[in-house]
């Protein structure tokens, strides 16, 4: 499959610092991924070289899947880039498997800018082709919320 980066980009009406919180903090994450999953959430923290895990349960909640990962670089407020490494399927980690390495590694960056009083968050993220409408979309409606909730901070 042909591997394409979606690019998508938002201006929030708060300072990136805000942004990076909300974007970072574990209850406001679960709440902007929701386009995601529903029950997305992570596992484990930010700090560049870390391991982490993005998790949620499948449409009857029995079983867990997301993805394997690495934070590669973490420049606080401004650069955040997460090396997926591999999937979890039913609560186990696989970054060996034909399907785990069909797409992995792949990046998500994130690059906070400060622009007109407010940040410019922008999402670069590698997917297979096939994926990219499907993304696109729910980065669309990720970004909203997002937004709402830190300019909801904000004030």
């Amino acid at each position: 499959m042909s591997k394409q980066k979606l690019n998508a980009s938002i201006f929030i009406n708060a300072p990136r610092e805000t942004v990076w919180d909300t974007l970072l903090g574990y209850n406001s994450y679960k709440e902007w991924t929701k386009s995601f999953n529903p029950t997305s959430r992570f596992e484990g923290d930010w700090s560049e070289g870390s391991k982490i895990l993005f998790l949620g349960t499948d449409e009857n909640g029995e079983n867990e899947g997301g993805m394997v990962s690495r934070i590669a670089r973490n420049i606080q407020n401004e650069y955040l880039s997460i090396k997926h490494l591999g999937i979890v399927e039913n609560g186990v980690e696989d970054t060996t498997s034909p399907k785990a390495k069909s797409w992995a590694p792949a990046y998500e960056n994130y690059t906070l800018t400060e622009k007109d009083g407010g940040t410019e968050f922008v999402v670069e993220q590698d997917l297979d082709e096939e994926y990219l409408p499907m993304f696109k979309e729910m980065w669309e409606k990720a970004l909203q919320v997002l937004k709402e909730l830190a300019e909801k901070k904000q004030n």
